[in-house]
């Protein structure tokens, strides 16, 4: 084994969480976590060697993560389903000890677009409007107004 792919490997070890946060935010029937995560690694194996230091390697991580998954959905969308948010629901990773209003919270979350659950993905993790700005390609300006009417919309949903 190289050391680049020694590298490569602990960095997957020491950043799994966030892939896998980030792969439960779009599992489906169609894409399940297994291969979601695969795909995730794949392609971070692939950009690894053109990675270059410009950002944190967290930011690259999720940057990856999330244009993998969302493609996978765009694709996937193409094609005629029909998935109910019940079933979607069923797939989300929960830890038996979540309270039900967290639980509540990602079901409302898995009823926004692809972009609004990336977004509020970053925002529960706590990054930075800059960080999320990079990470989606967003402006500063467009990630402050979109996190608003997310809000918003999550809290009209939430009185529904």
């Amino acid at each position: 084994m190289t050391d680049v792919e020694k590298s490569f490997i602990e960095l997957i070890r020491q950043n799994e969480r966030l892939i896998y946060k980030v792969c439960s935010m779009y599992i489906s029937d169609e894409f399940p976590m297994a291969d979601l995560y695969q795909e995730v690694v794949c392609n971070l194996w692939k950009s690894f060697p053109k990675f270059r230091n410009e950002c944190s390697i967290s930011t690259w991580m999720y940057r990856v993560a999330l244009n993998t998954c969302i493609t996978g959905m765009r694709k996937a969308l193409r094609r005629p389903q029909h998935v109910s948010v019940l079933e979607l629901t069923e797939h989300l990773m929960e830890p038996e000890s979540m309270e039900e209003n967290i639980r509540e919270m990602y079901k409302l979350i898995y009823q926004l677009q692809t972009l609004e659950r990336a977004i509020v993905l970053l925002y529960l993790e706590e990054k930075s409007y800059q960080e999320i700005a990079d990470i989606t390609g967003l402006t500063l300006s467009n990630v402050a107004v979109k996190l608003k009417r997310i809000k918003e919309k999550l809290k009209k949903m939430s009185e529904d």
